[in-house]
């Protein structure tokens, strides 16, 4: 498998460079054309830049990656929203990080909520590295965790490790359930191992899961989003805003 679409927003700042390599390269991976959206807002507040990114900087990145490009400019914003129901992937920034002034309100909920299509979405500060051959899918055997595992297929398949970490307040069912997924994986040619923790004190899911040192190597957390979103006003809550906000993993979610 792999993804043949990958949409990436852009906006004014240092991080979107970094975005649209790594996007670029993603998109060499798997042969897939590349969209980009400027989600800057089109407005003349201080410090905001609306004429960056500036087309240059993405047509050098396809260029140097030999890639079919596609890009839709700020003044276009229904275009881009548009493009989101019709791509694999969609590569976007963080909530908590510097994007979070700069990109136009709503536009990265309705991306994530209402397109269809997962998004990889990259902590502030990240830095170009490769991302997906150490996997963690944060399992709690809902719709929304099992979508999100098909979504990432096209990476789990060129993992080199995948830990299905699996938290819960209680003993459970849901040690069950990842070996269930793990069994389903295998058919695929993906193989996965299990880490389990079950709290037995005030330790959060999202507190387990970096505690855990099956998650000191990873380099993406694949995981399901759950609830309607406003990303960058912060009320998506619970553990999809916690995994969203981290600052040192990239996340692979789906709705």
């Amino acid at each position: 498998m792999a993804y043949k679409d990958i949409l990436v927003y852009l906006d004014p700042t240092e991080e979107s460079a970094n975005r649209i390599r790594f996007a670029a390269e993603l998109a060499k991976t798997h042969g897939a054309r590349l969209i980009a959206v400027d989600a800057t807002i089109m407005a003349d507040a201080e410090g905001i830049d609306p004429s960056s990114p500036t087309r240059r900087t993405f047509d050098e990145a396809t260029r140097d990656a030999a890639l079919t490009g596609l890009f839709v400019p700020a003044e276009k914003p229904g275009q881009g929203d548009a493009f989101t129901h019709c791509v694999d992937l969609i590569v976007a920034p963080a909530p908590g990080g510097p994007a979070r002034d700069v990109i136009r309100q709503g536009a990265l909920d309705r991306a994530l909520t209402e397109s269809g299509a997962p998004m990889l979405i990259l902590p502030p500060g990240w830095k170009p590295s490769p991302v997906g051959r150490n996997v963690v899918i944060a399992w709690n055997g809902e719709r929304e965790a099992l979508r999100a595992v098909h979504d990432a297929m096209p990476l789990l398949e060129r993992a080199l490790k995948i830990v299905v970490f699996a938290f819960s307040s209680r003993p459970s069912g849901l040690r069950d359930s990842a070996a269930m997924l793990a069994q389903h994986l295998e058919r695929h040619g993906v193989k996965a191992k299990i880490s389990d923790w079950t709290n037995t004190g005030d330790m959060t899911a999202i507190d387990a899961l970096f505690a855990s040192l099956d998650t000191q190597d990873a380099d993406l957390i694949v995981a399901g989003a759950f609830g309607r979103s406003r990303l960058f006003e912060g009320l998506f809550g619970g553990v999809s805003l916690d995994l969203m906000r981290q600052q040192s993993l990239p996340v692979m979610m789906s709705h």
